[in-house]
């Protein structure tokens, strides 16, 4: 796979122009979309000058590009099991996908929403009698639950981004 360096979006290596923006990597002009709307009319309007393709901006967090496209789509429903089941989907994707690059960053992801988790568990069986750091600790549960959910769907498009919060605790680094 091929990043387009205008747009940004992922490409096959056979491709000589981008889907997305019609770049050139082929040395010829940029492509035209031979499928007219208007049944091969011209349209009557011009595209202005200064307008420009939006600027692609680099998501750190984002490792999608670092994982073969086999290897996402073989071990897709593995890695949705890490944030599904928590541990035990842990346990189960280390079993079914051992040699998976994909499906370790999710075991790695998973498991630091099993550290955070345990930290919330015990800080609130030890201050239980304040009855305020229960509830905080209820509040970030639910909160890690839609971050789960997020990142459940990240799967299924595909992707292997770190997950929003998680990703901000120096301690899990």
């Amino acid at each position: 796979m091929k990043v387009c360096p205008k747009c940004g979006s992922q490409m096959n290596d056979t491709d000589l122009f981008c889907q997305t923006c019609g770049m050139s990597f082929g040395g010829g002009a940029p492509h035209e979309n031979p499928q007219q709307p208007n049944g091969g009319q011209q349209n009557n309007w011009q595209q202005p000058n200064n307008w420009q393709q939006p600027a692609y901006h680099f998501d750190p967090y984002d490792h999608t590009a670092e994982f073969d496209v086999k290897d996402i789509s073989d071990n897709k429903v593995i890695a949705m099991l890490c944030y599904l089941l928590g541990a035990a989907g842990v346990i189960i994707a280390l079993l079914g996908s051992q040699s998976s690059p994909y499906a370790g960053f999710h075991v790695r992801q998973s498991l630091k929403f099993t550290v955070v988790d345990i930290l919330l568990g015990i800080i609130s069986a030890v201050l239980f009698w304040t009855f305020l750091i229960p509830v905080a600790c209820g509040i970030c549960y639910a909160v890690l639950f839609v971050v789960r959910i997020i990142c459940f769907f990240s799967i299924c498009k595909g992707q292997a981004k770190e997950p929003p919060i998680i990703r901000s605790l120096g301690f899990l680094r």
